[in-house]
């Protein structure tokens, strides 16, 4: 089930509606992105810039924001024959049985490109990459079509090896080759994410400050998200995320008081849905995750949620159909392309309330 099933087959996002720079350089302000707000008991579309978010919200409010930090997760590499390749790290930590998630992409000029169909990789069990400065990873046993766990054997620990010698994950939408700031939220203060948390890049301080003002409060947790290659449509996988305490008890405060729970980006909706019993009580949570939230599913913990725009056959999709409802999601799609809004994790956002 996606959006494109309310929209038909034919429906696709046009190209040029892929954002290729960060708002900066395309002359607005970071806050100064555009804003669709989709209100499920209205069924209705509104348009918005992102600095009329205070004024959108009521106060007692709750924004819920994921505080992981992208790291420079791309790193060149070369086949033993010496044919170059780029490998994407999809975590900065092992995950449960201690081995790492990698995906190969072909170097072409200027962007990293898929293994299409996925059979074309020369991904293969024992498959040894070399990487920067002696480096290397061994490729294992796959996980998918595109990703493989892989064991690293690096001169230096991860984090400081990839400020030296990774770079952004970049598609091919994107034009350059942007700084890692450019990829950081007002909010990352916990290295992690392979990508960027890109719900929240938006906020300023001047935003979060009005914000304060209105009434509206801020929790964090941290969601390390893996790679989401535009290319495939995989359901989500096993991320490690961190529910606080003080987060757990701020929502059940704010909705036992009437207050919505408002998840910024997909990433804090999977961490509260994963840190919540069957009625909606949010517990302190420490772990992996590989909750998958559907339509049928439904959610427990959120009532709103602000995201970016998601290709039309992406898995993500379900789990904005779960807190908006899938005509909704529909309404909001279809104005979107019509009022050309940009998407990707340098475009336009999407706010679903419940009224």
């Amino acid at each position: 089930m996606t959006v494109l099933t309310e929209l038909g087959p034919d429906f696709t996002v046009p190209p040029e509606l892929s954002a290729p720079a960060p708002a900066e350089a395309r002359g607005r302000a970071r806050d100064g992105v555009r804003m669709l707000v989709g209100r499920r008991e209205r069924d209705t579309v509104e348009h918005h810039r992102f600095t009329d978010l205070p004024e959108v919200l009521r106060p007692g409010d709750l924004l819920v924001v994921n505080n992981s930090a992208t790291i420079p997760a791309a790193l060149p590499g070369r086949l033993p024959d010496g044919t170059p390749v780029a490998l994407h790290l999809s975590s900065a930590q092992p995950d449960q049985r201690g081995a790492f998630l990698v995906e190969l992409r072909r170097v072409v000029p200027g962007k990293a490109a898929e293994y299409y169909p996925p059979e074309d990789s020369p991904a293969r069990p024992r498959l040894r990459i070399g990487l920067p400065a002696g480096g290397a990873a061994e490729l294992t046993t796959p996980f998918t079509a595109r990703l493989w766990y892989a064991e690293l054997d690096l001169p230096a620990a991860l984090l400081p090896y990839l400020s030296l010698h990774g770079r952004a994950i970049r598609y091919g939408y994107v034009d350059r080759d942007w700084p890692m700031e450019a990829y950081q939220t007002a909010f990352a203060t916990i290295p992690g994410s392979s990508e960027m948390p890109s719900a929240a890049r938006p906020f300023t301080t001047e935003v979060v400050a009005r914000l304060a003002g209105r009434g509206v409060l801020l929790a964090p947790i941290t969601l390390h998200t893996g790679v989401a290659s535009p290319e495939a449509h995989e359901a989500p996988y096993a991320e490690r995320f961190h529910v606080p305490a003080a987060t757990a008890r701020l929502v059940g405060h704010v909705r036992a008081g009437g207050g919505r729970v408002i998840a910024v980006g997909t990433t804090a909706v999977r961490a509260l849905e994963s840190a919540a019993d069957p009625d909606g009580t949010v517990h302190e949570a420490d772990g992996w995750t590989e909750l998958v939230i559907t339509p049928e599913r439904g959610v427990r913990a959120v009532d709103g949620l602000l995201t970016g725009w998601h290709e039309p056959r992406a898995s993500h999709l379900q789990l904005l159909a779960a807190v908006a409802g899938l005509p909704l999601l529909a309404r909001c799609y279809r104005e979107a392309v019509r009022s050309r809004c940009l998407w990707h994790e340098f475009g336009d956002v999407n706010l679903l309330l419940p009224a």
